[in-house]
């Protein structure tokens, strides 16, 4: 819950709406509390009783906690090392789904294993497994291939193939952003620029950060409104004390945050968080508007 905790205390913080900020705080623990609750009143009742099954439900939450542990250090190691243990963790899987093992000799589909009228159902599902197993052994040989060719994304391993091919179109680069480490350079960086000015509050192990510059930055339609005015970006991945001075000079607590301001530097409009393209582009026709 600490993200999703920090989310909220966040927007708190930012908006001062403590009224909607106790609702969604409630809400919370409403839906973290009421869950336990039902399932701890009519454990006997809801819940099979212990037997196999249990060996495989700690084979899926085995499996799940190893991806979410990558998932969590992924924006702080460097992004070959998650090329290689992406395939690692479903290899894993794999081995866990028992796709290298053989299914039971004695069971099939109709019938029934060592006695047990559920020989059948363990059949099936021992299938399955080594279906979803194989599917992710060959997860892990595309992720691989990728890899070794030079590709830096999980989740696109092959789309270095993609860009490299004959009628593919050249990779949009995104905008070029001007880096500001300190409130000096800030202040002379938007007034010399004698136009409107954005900046950017980065950091490398901000995951939001990352699906701006992919996703947001790189839309053409946000290039072609971003064009017009003075892209700055203070990295405070080292969150050093210029980094947690320029934060305090806008009461952040950290990224990812955008603030447009004019010509002067007066702040027209802060985005907190992540937003896709169509949303900033509302949020850059509001800064307009307030301009």
């Amino acid at each position: 819950m600490t993200a999703p905790l920090f989310g909220v205390l966040a927007f708190i913080a930012q908006t001062g709406n403590a009224a909607f900020g106790a609702a969604a705080l409630f809400a919370m623990a409403l839906g973290l509390g009421v869950p336990l609750l039902v399932v701890g009143t009519g454990a006997g009742a809801l819940l099979p009783r212990a037997g196999g099954w249990m060996e495989g439900v700690k084979r899926v939450f085995g499996m799940l906690l190893l991806a979410v542990a990558l998932w969590m250090v992924s924006p702080v190691i460097p992004a070959w090392l998650s090329m290689l243990l992406t395939p690692l963790l479903l290899l894993v899987c794999a081995a866990a789904l028992r796709v290298l093992e053989p299914l039971p000799s004695s069971g099939s589909p109709g019938g029934s294993q060592n006695g047990s009228s559920g020989g059948g159902a363990v059949y099936v599902w021992r299938l399955v497994g080594k279906a979803l197993g194989g599917l992710a052994a060959l997860a892990a040989a595309i992720v691989l291939i990728g890899a070794a060719a030079g590709s830096r994304d999980p989740l696109q391993p092959l789309d270095v193939f993609v860009k490299a091919g004959p009628s593919a179109q050249a990779a949009n680069p995104g905008p070029t952003f001007g880096r500001v480490k300190s409130v000096a350079q800030l202040d002379l960086a938007i007034k010399s620029g004698h136009q409107n000015a954005m900046l950017d509050f980065y950091a490398d192990w901000c995951v939001s950060c990352k699906e701006m510059e992919k996703f947001t930055f790189s839309d053409p339609r946000v290039q072609a409104r971003l064009a017009q005015m003075n892209l700055l970006q203070a990295d405070v991945t080292a969150n050093d004390a210029d980094d947690r001075a320029l934060l305090k000079r806008f009461n952040l607590f950290g990224p990812p945050a955008t603030i447009l301001f004019d010509a002067s530097g007066r702040e027209l409009l802060r985005v907190v968080g992540y937003q896709p393209p169509d949303t900033f582009l509302r949020s850059l026709d509001q800064a307009a508007a307030a301009h």
